[in-house]
């Protein structure tokens, strides 16, 4: 797999090109956390829902493979005040400092090659304190657009969820996200996922979900 991105960000050391303001996805699972909430941003890029999450009271850990990325958002959390913990490297090899409330991701992922997706998802539902939240956005494979020179292994519709058999799904929706970083206006398929980890004593509570 290849991202396109870590080259970017080093192209552009003085701008954001996602923008400092969180996503959309970000305000809505910080909506539902408590402050104090460990949170593991994975695919943190400039740093711009990390350093939203930090605002809202939780412990962050951001992740990213490319360091001008890291450069970026450790400056957009000493502008506003904000303490992150940052790592640098490989999302599906890194070592992780502890257990985590949330796993979040947002089209970050699906950049992790399908023969390793399992593993990747089975370690990082070990990190997860028994109730906890994994939330994600990837990219499927219902609109596609090569952008960059990137290579994707796409998400069918569905196929996340079934990484997360004997969580509870709270929402699994469709949709598409426009997107113009080539300088050509396209869309990208998405699609969103929140499930929660069994409590203790709980098992197979897979339950209702939003699905659009």
């Amino acid at each position: 797999m290849r991202s396109p991105w870590a080259r970017e960000y080093r192209r552009t050391p003085k701008t954001y090109i996602w923008g400092t303001e969180p996503s959309g996805f970000a305000g809505q699972v910080a909506a539902t956390l408590l402050p104090g909430a460990r949170l593991l941003d994975l695919g943190c890029g400039e740093g711009r829902d990390s350093v939203f999450f930090a605002a809202q009271g939780l412990d962050v850990v951001g992740v990213d493979s490319s360091p001008a990325g890291i450069a970026k958002a450790r400056r957009l959390a000493e502008t506003r005040g904000m303490r992150v913990g940052w790592l640098v490297g490989d999302m599906a090899r890194l070592t992780y400092p502890g257990l985590f409330d949330v796993v979040y991701s947002c089209g970050a992922v699906h950049y992790v090659p399908r023969a390793r997706r399992a593993r990747f998802f089975s370690r990082l539902q070990v990190l997860t304190r028994p109730g906890g939240l994994h939330a994600h956005v990837v990219f499927t494979d219902q609109e596609v657009y090569v952008e960059k020179g990137e290579i994707i292994d796409y998400f069918a519709p569905g196929e996340l969820a079934g990484f997360y058999g004997g969580w509870s799904i709270l929402q699994q929706k469709g949709g598409r996200i426009a997107c113009d970083q080539d300088g050509t206006p396209h869309h990208h398929s998405v699609e969103s996922l929140i499930a929660r980890a069994p409590a203790p004593g709980q098992s197979d509570v897979t339950g209702p979900s939003s699905k659009e």
